[in-house]
């Protein structure tokens, strides 16, 4: 019986990426049956048209399928991967900008904008899940690339589901520190350690080599890693590390807050608003069998290697090395098992097992506590639907943590989301 993979939020237009990939890697698995998920017709006839065109252009004999039927999806599925963001980007612009008027960072991942689409996005994917289980083949795999990354796979792993989280943060290093040195990207080793969207690179080796070539990367590259993380070149020779960009939000907080509160200060909700709207403009054109050179600017960049990668390697008990998201077991010392990391993992037909780490020194380990104590927190508020248990949450950030602008917030955010949280407004 041959590969099924459903795409919950296929309608996004990150989707045409994921079937050039799946192309691209047919070598590696072959899918028979494709089936895109979305509640928005228009997003299906446009993303979906575009998508068939490139399979088909490509020689691709597989069934193809798009379907606002939640339970058609994900009848015998072997994948489920879901990139949904529920309320679009304009409840991504709430998260983005409410929380600026309050002093704290406006960012849809992290901070308080994190915790409020955490809100919106759990108990739909746990929902996801649950039928997954129910309706996939036996032993299906539920790949969760929908932010925050490191909140949902926390829920999903809780609940004990089949399921790996995904981020795209490891692969686009890789491939930067790759063109750095001049070497295929594939032969770049890094130590990426930490939770999703904190975490670090402690060192970047090519295949067969014992020698570190961070320190060759500061000395050659600074203002291009300093640009490209956020983090001055000082700093970055002080961790010994390379932060992901994501880190530069607690790094630099006040002076990215002052950054958003700029008059004229356009959203990254906003501007990728524009961008989708030309993009699925782009993908109505019957002619259009390849994906736009647009696309390279919607971000994401290499998530779809990575998520085919991934199944494969699920699929075909590869016993590969990637870095994903999973249960800590222990390779993170002083870390419990139980809690979602981001590290480097073997990955076969079981699932992602973590590779032990080095212990990270107090100024990394500290943030990591902070942050996964905050993480917990919002899995059992996007749950329960308690406001207590938000202002909590609030409090546990590491960029906000303080009352009563927690609990200001908590309402602010709550009364803005109302339309996309039932569980805390009941009918």
């Amino acid at each position: 019986m041959g590969i099924k993979v459903a795409v919950v939020g296929g309608g996004s237009t990150y989707t045409p990426e994921l079937v050039d990939s799946l192309c691209d890697n047919e070598d590696r698995m072959v899918v028979d049956d494709l089936v895109l998920l979305d509640p928005s017709e228009e997003r299906r006839d446009a993303v979906g048209g575009l998508s068939e065109r490139i399979l088909r252009a490509r020689g691709w004999g597989g069934a193809f399928g798009t379907t606002g039927d939640r339970d058609q999806a994900l009848e015998g599925a072997d994948f489920v991967v879901v990139q949904l963001r529920i309320g679009g980007q304009s409840a991504r612009q709430v998260d983005e900008t409410l929380p600026v008027g309050y002093g704290c960072l406006g960012q849809e991942t992290t901070g308080a904008g994190g915790l409020a689409k955490a809100l919106r996005t759990v108990p739909t994917v746990l929902e996801l899940a649950e039928e997954t289980a129910k309706r996939g083949n036996p032993g299906a795999w539920f790949v969760d690339f929908t932010n925050p990354v490191g909140i949902v796979t926390q829920a999903l792993l809780d609940e004990g589901h089949r399921a790996v989280g995904l981020c795209n943060v490891a692969i686009w290093a890789q491939r930067r520190i790759g063109h750095y040195l001049g070497v295929d990207p594939d032969a770049v080793e890094i130590e990426h350690v930490g939770l999703n969207h904190l975490t670090w690179i402690r060192s970047a080796r090519l295949s067969g080599e014992s020698v570190d070539r961070l320190p060759e990367l500061f000395n050659r590259h600074g203002p291009e890693l300093e640009l490209e993380s956020g983090v001055p070149i000082a700093a970055l020779r002080l961790l010994e590390a390379l932060p992901s960009y994501y880190v530069h939000y607690y790094y630099q907080h006040d002076a990215e807050v002052a950054l958003q509160s700029r008059p004229g200060h356009r959203s990254r909700a906003e501007v990728v608003a524009d961008l989708e709207a030309k993009l699925l403009d782009e993908y109505r054109n019957p002619e259009l069998v390849t994906k736009p050179a647009a696309l390279s600017f919607r971000g994401g960049a290499f998530y779809s290697l990575a998520a085919v990668r991934l199944m494969d390697s699920l699929h075909a008990d590869t016993g590969d090395i990637q870095v994903v998201d999973m249960r800590n077991d222990g390779a993170i010392p002083g870390l419990p098992d139980e809690a979602v990391v981001e590290l480097p993992a073997v990955v076969d037909a079981e699932g992602a097992h973590p590779l032990p780490q080095r212990a990270l020194p107090p100024e990394m380990l500290g943030l990591v506590h902070h942050a996964k104590a905050y993480e917990h927190l919002a899995v059992g508020a996007a749950r329960s639907g308690s406001r207590d248990q938000v202002v909590r949450a609030l409090l546990a950030n590491p960029l906000v943590g303080q009352y009563p602008l927690a609990a200001e917030l908590a309402d602010e955010l709550l009364a803005a989301n109302r339309h996309y949280l039932p569980r805390f407004f009941p009918e």
